[in-house]
């Protein structure tokens, strides 16, 4: 009888200590130690140690920004308001004419000369203000505006002046057009794609080089000497 007890009494005992091992392993987890606090950063962030600055002043060469292979923004030509304000009627008119700003239409005499002869209608062979044909205007023009004699048919005034391409346009150079075979009418460009000309349909205006019926008939451009003063010479 004293062996049982004693029997039980050891086992009771070992129990109670495995359950109180067990209850401090729960209570002190799975002993690890505490996470550190992180340190909360509130500067600049980076992405790949590249920060980001606000952009300088560059200087800009030959079309590129210093540092960067690209070009850069083509600037916005404005009238200034001076040019504005001091221009005339006259300028206001053809800048409308011409679709272009008033301080590009520049060349008074040429304009004057233009604003004389416009509406003056067509009529094959006429020479005066009641009535004249495209290539008369063109050796009037010339010859009051530049001082320089040139002859009096299109297609003499094809010949005489030095062939150049279309791209190469300067204000006062020549369009040719083969309206009713040949060189049958001439104009002289003014700038923006428009040329003045007296037209069969509406007489002395201005028109553009990129119409339709234009661009059809359009044989080729032509550049006369305009710093002569003689007829028959040439660059």
């Amino acid at each position: 009888m004293t062996y049982r007890i004693t029997f039980l009494t050891a086992i009771c005992f070992l129990l109670f200590a495995t359950a109180c091992t067990s209850v401090r392993q729960s209570a002190s987890g799975s002993n690890k130690p505490a996470p550190k606090p992180v340190a909360v950063n509130n500067g600049p962030r980076f992405l790949n140690d590249i920060s980001i600055t606000p952009e300088s002043s560059t200087t800009k060469v030959e079309g590129t920004t210093k540092g960067k292979d690209r070009p850069s923004k083509k600037q916005t030509h404005f009238p200034s308001t001076a040019s504005i304000e001091n221009a005339s009627a006259l300028q206001f008119k053809y800048a409308q004419l011409l679709n272009t700003e008033v301080e590009y239409v520049s060349n008074i005499r040429l304009f004057q000369e233009i604003d004389e002869w416009y509406g003056t209608k067509y009529c094959m062979g006429g020479t005066t203000k009641s009535c004249i044909d495209c290539s008369a205007f063109v050796q009037t023009l010339f010859s009051s505006v530049y001082g320089v004699t040139i002859p009096r048919t299109a297609r003499e005034q094809y010949g005489f002046a030095r062939k150049i391409s279309s791209t190469m346009l300067k204000e006062g150079d020549l369009l040719f057009f083969n309206t009713r075979g040949g060189v049958s009418h001439v104009g002289v460009y003014l700038q923006n794609n428009k040329f003045v000309h007296a037209s069969t349909s509406n007489g002395v205006m201005i028109s553009d080089m990129f119409e339709q019926y234009y661009v059809k008939h359009f044989i080729s451009a032509g550049r006369i000497d305009k710093d002569s003063g003689i007829a028959g010479k040439r660059k």
